[in-house]
């Protein structure tokens, strides 16, 4: 727990890194088309629980996971942003189901320690174009709901990307009280990487 705490308040955060294509506004929204690298995650699925319990208690397990509780014992630093993938049902409204991702720092890209959590798996993503848009504050679920349906909208029929889940990502720890970064993102079904 201690590793969890050092690591999310005084360890550098390192970005996934992307690089922005192209940046749009419509309907008063601004969003950014951009190609994410592929690599190394930490995954870990929550099933049976609202949205906002569900991430929270994906992203504490990922946290211990980078903060020491792995075969390594080491802390291996954050990155940004934590990736919760969202599927919505046909209302709009969110299942009991979320997926939540944290890109492995690259120091261990090539060979990441074995998670302590069983339920915590080391997966091998693909590169992806995708379009987002950012907003503040303390992020919940009606906020997510919201931003999706905003950037849906935004976004027409002038672009094609994945109707069955979306990305709420989150840049800050908990701590942070103000000057939160928050996104709601759509993977494109169209890769420029």
């Amino acid at each position: 727990m201690l590793g969890m705490i050092k690591n999310s308040l005084l360890s550098t955060v390192e970005a996934w890194p992307h690089r922005v294509l192209r940046k749009g506004e419509k309907e008063q929204l601004s969003y950014e088309e951009r190609a994410c690298e592929g690599g190394q995650f930490a995954a870990v699925e929550v099933e049976g629980k609202p949205f906002d319990e569900a991430s929270k208690e994906g992203v504490l397990k990922l946290l211990k996971y980078v903060g020491g509780s792995n075969d390594k014992g080491v802390g291996m630093g954050m990155t940004a942003p934590v990736s919760i993938t969202a599927f919505p049902a046909e209302d709009g409204s969110l299942q009991q189901k979320v997926k939540v991702y944290l890109r492995i720092p690259n120091q261990f890209q090539a060979s990441p320690p074995c998670p302590s959590d069983e339920s915590i798996k080391i997966e091998e993503r693909q590169g992806m174009t995708i379009y987002s848009t950012q907003f503040g504050g303390y992020a919940k679920e009606v906020d997510y709901v919201n931003y999706a349906a905003k950037l849906k909208s935004a976004l027409g029929s002038e672009a094609t990307y994945r109707k069955d889940f979306y990305f709420c990502n989150g840049y800050d720890p908990p701590m942070k009280p103000y000057g939160r970064r928050n996104e709601c993102v759509q993977e494109s079904t169209i890769s420029v990487i």
